[in-house]
């Protein structure tokens, strides 16, 4: 071959795009991937034979999956038998040291069986910001699963994001502020109006809320007609505990009232002031957060976001502490179901 052959055979080789290739697992019996050869989340695991069942195959390849969702943080489970609740709760535990109850509760959740529950019951035609599970709390998951039932008809995907990538995206002036101060949460309890005391902390003791907030770190005010407010600080930027990598960590953006449409804004100030709606965030000190550091923010999520169509059986994996989670609008019936370890 000429020089100018060969230069011309090395130059196509650096302008080819790398192909995504099916690797054999260790143990011979699944193979993994990328979902999408255009990004990194998440890692595609499916079984060679098919319909293997799928907790049956965790509990001996539980190493392969930690070695997998360490490289990967985010694991989606297609092709394997998932033939219950029941199932996938086991696939869970089997994962897990424990699985956890849903407490300190920010949305309306039931639950399905054991420690499985349903993801959040919002309405369907409105989107769920990304966020890391229970990040306002003291307290959170490392890992969360979730468990596709039943597609929807139509939308509903879950996108998820690299807590890193969106940390990187933040413009440093916003990230630096948000890691100095953290992030305040207020939350009113009562006129009817977002979940009451009681569920979220599922009791209707008081002496027990009281308990539950001073070893959490939350501050709470009873008020009149079995009213509450609690304020708590929780750092905005967690350092991981696996990479030390810093992650964007928190709901300030999810919580803050300017997370509401219009039309939800509009009827809840005929009904509250400002001062009482369900939700608000703050920085750390108390002072307001502006809605340009806001919109940064989800720009951020926005920019490092993937999603994919959900199939029924699917199951997927995440580092909570690495990777956001969110959900799309949706028409039709939806059932996904969810557990935390």
């Amino acid at each position: 071959m000429s020089r100018s052959g060969a230069l011309d055979k090395l130059r196509s080789l650096k302008q080819a795009r790398p192909q995504a290739a099916d690797l054999a697992s260790a143990d011979g019996a699944v193979r993994h991937r990328p979902l999408s050869p255009d990004t990194p989340l998440p890692e595609l695991i499916e079984p060679v034979e098919a319909a293997t069942d799928l907790a049956r195959w965790a509990a001996s390849g539980k190493q392969l999956v930690g070695e997998l969702l360490g490289e990967h943080r985010a694991l989606l489970f297609r092709g394997f038998s998932v033939p219950s609740v029941a199932a996938f709760e086991g696939f869970a535990a089997g994962l897990s040291r424990s699985l956890l109850d849903y407490t300190e509760r920010s949305t309306p959740r039931s639950e399905v069986q054991g420690k499985v529950y349903t993801s959040t019951e919002y309405p369907p035609h409105l989107p769920i910001p990304m966020h890391n599970e229970l990040s306002y709390s003291h307290a959170w998951p490392s890992r969360i699963f979730f468990f596709c039932a039943r597609p929807a008809s139509e939308g509903g995907a879950t996108p998820i994001a690299d807590g890193r990538a969106v940390y990187r995206a933040v413009p440093e002036a916003v990230r630096r502020r948000f890691a100095e101060h953290g992030v305040l949460y207020v939350r009113n309890y009562g006129d009817e109006l977002g979940l009451p005391w009681s569920e979220v902390f599922q009791t209707t003791d008081r002496a027990e809320v009281e308990v539950y907030c001073r070893r959490s770190g939350i501050e709470l005010e009873w008020k009149d007609g079995d009213r509450l407010t609690t304020r708590a600080v929780r750092p905005a930027v967690l350092d991981h505990p696996d990479t030390g990598e810093p992650v964007w960590f928190n709901q300030a953006h999810l919580h803050h009232a300017s997370a509401l449409d219009d039309e939800q804004r509009r009827a809840l100030l005929e009904v509250v002031s400002e001062d009482e709606l369900p939700f608000n965030t703050f920085y750390g000190d108390g002072s307001a957060l502006d809605d340009e550091a806001l919109a940064a923010v989800r720009a951020a999520y926005a920019a490092s976001s993937v999603s994919f169509p959900w199939q029924q059986g699917d199951v997927l994996m995440l580092d909570n502490e690495m990777v956001a989670h969110g959900r799309h609008p949706y028409r039709g019936e939806r059932r996904i179901v969810v557990a935390m370890g």
